[in-house]
């Protein structure tokens, strides 16, 4: 078994090597030591339209035993388009089981970026794209995201206060209390709203807090009684973390809210927590919704 994990190192190290000499300035070494690595990908033009990082971690047992962890951060990449790639990454593992992958995983991405260029896809906002990518160059990976303090919780709810005397259609925002796992921080937002309209003005009000725009996922669901209709208007949105925007609206069925949106962010840091997430998206909700 040493002996395999010997040569497992030895493959890290010759990949490595290889990759950086290929990608040379796209490759970025954000931690050596932990084995954090990031590729910036582009469609190739020559103003590229399309850009994308991979930001992997490479475990001990990768690649012989183990799979890279990865986060691809774009901020165009939502929903749908993040599942797509993500599921053509893991079939790329799953067919190169115990081989190096990371330069198929880079490739695939960028026949991704490629087809989106050549296809009628409007382009993405080019002021948010460069920044996104200004800051993925620096240290700006992986690090230990700060929960939000009360101080600037009590801020929030000022601003949603003093604010909704100028705009009747944003209604308070209350947030709830961080929980933290494994680098990962996750936080509810919740709003009493009776038209989706407000639910539009709530989360472009959350939007506007740069620590809550930069979460890797804010997922959402909102359920609203129609009293005339006797019936329920619900919704609920994913934003890249599959399934969790269903599973958060059943929450919200199975303890019969109404008149309400509940937004959870998730900072991603580094370490997968497989299942346990959804169990934080729901105790998130969960504590907010009974306060």
């Amino acid at each position: 078994m040493a002996g395999s994990d010997t040569d497992g190192a030895q493959q890290q190290i010759d990949e490595i090597e290889a990759l950086s000499s290929i990608y040379g300035e796209d490759w970025c070494v954000v931690d050596e030591d932990e084995k954090i690595y990031c590729i910036k990908i582009t469609d190739c033009l020559d103003q590229p339209k399309w850009t994308l990082c991979l930001q992997v971690i490479l475990p001990p047992g990768y690649p012989t035993a183990e799979p890279p962890i990865y986060q691809l951060n774009a901020p165009w990449l939502r929903g749908q388009e993040y599942t797509e790639l993500a599921n053509s990454l893991e079939e790329i593992y799953v067919q190169n089981l115990g081989e190096s992958i990371l330069y198929l995983w880079v490739e695939k991405i960028r026949e991704v970026l490629i087809e989106k260029a050549q296809s009628s896809d409007p382009e993405p906002d080019i002021k948010k794209t460069s920044e996104e990518v200004d800051e993925d160059d620096g240290e700006h990976f992986l690090l230990e995201y700060e929960p939000i303090h009360e101080d600037s919780i009590k801020t929030l709810n000022y601003m949603a206060s003093e604010s909704q005397e100028v705009d009747e259609e944003l209604p308070p925002i209350h947030h709830g209390s961080p929980i933290t796992d494994r680098r990962s921080t996750f936080q509810a937002h919740l709003a009493p709203v009776v038209t989706t309209r407000q639910v539009k003005r709530v989360r472009e009000k959350l939007y506007e807090n740069k620590k809550i725009a930069s979460a890797t996922h804010n997922i959402y669901a909102y359920r609203i009684y129609c009293e005339d209709k006797q019936t329920f208007l619900q919704d609920c949105e994913d934003d890249g973390e599959t399934a969790a925007g269903g599973r958060l609206l059943h929450l919200m069925q199975i303890l019969n809210v109404h008149n309400v949106l509940v937004v959870v962010s998730r900072w991603y840091g580094g370490i997968l927590l497989g299942p346990d997430r959804f169990k934080h998206i729901n105790n998130c909700a969960r504590n907010i919704l009974v306060e």
